[in-house]
């Protein structure tokens, strides 16, 4: 299924800020390496037929490829995403993303308690070094915790770089870490379940090609 949002961002340099509070979650980075009997679902894409969204209009697609998934955004100010139809209420969430194409004012990464197309929380990073957790609420977009998308050292950057994302949705903390390091942690309340996902998009220029592998989904 096609889904898209444009998502406007006014994106400034300060370092990356994390947000504590108190959670059973002490730390994203140090939770452990998917021990089996928390694993919910997990998927290295090497069957395409196992459950995500597809789809092609000719030049944007979101498919199978290479024993990964693959998502093209071939035009400007668009995202696009896709799900395996798997609903949680409070989940953690990681996926091995590579930038194989376009420009690094890009964003990408993980979707978690998805409701519709208008309304669930996005777990982005840029391969210009950018992140940020973004809530889509009745189609209006608010990065959590900062007013901005925020330079972080811990994102590899360009084309080839592979990043490793980790994004928790427990109760009402969401917590986001890249490369094996804690970033962010915020507090909001307005989504407390839904589907799951991988995202991809552009800013000003089209041509994003973003590669998703190791797609795991586990109990926090």
């Amino acid at each position: 299924m096609k889904a898209m949002f444009h998502l406007v961002c006014l994106i400034t340099v300060f370092s990356f800020v994390s947000l504590g509070c108190n959670n059973s979650i002490a730390s994203l980075a140090q939770s452990g390496s998917n021990p089996v009997d928390k694993v919910l679902f997990s998927d290295d894409f090497s069957n395409p037929n196992s459950g995500w969204d597809t789809w092609s209009d000719g030049t944007s697609l979101v498919a199978y490829q290479d024993g990964m998934l693959r998502i093209r955004v071939d035009q400007p100010q668009y995202d696009y995403w896709s799900r395996p139809g798997k609903y949680y209420e409070n989940v953690i969430l990681s996926v091995d993303a590579l930038k194989v194409d376009g420009p690094d004012d890009n964003d990408f990464g993980l979707i978690c308690r998805y409701k519709d197309r208008n309304n669930f929380y996005a777990f982005l990073i840029g391969s210009d070094g950018y992140a940020g957790i973004v809530k889509i609420k009745d189609g209006h977009h608010q990065v959590l915790g900062t007013d901005t998308m925020q330079f972080s050292e811990v994102v590899k950057r360009g084309t080839g770089a592979v990043n490793q994302l980790r994004a928790g949705c427990v109760g009402s903390t969401l917590m986001f870490a890249v490369n094996g390091q804690d970033i962010l942690r915020v507090e909001d309340t307005d989504f407390l379940a839904g589907e799951v996902g991988v995202i991809a998009g552009s800013f000003g220029t089209p041509g994003v090609e973003i590669y998703f592998d190791n797609f795991v989904a586990e109990k926090p």
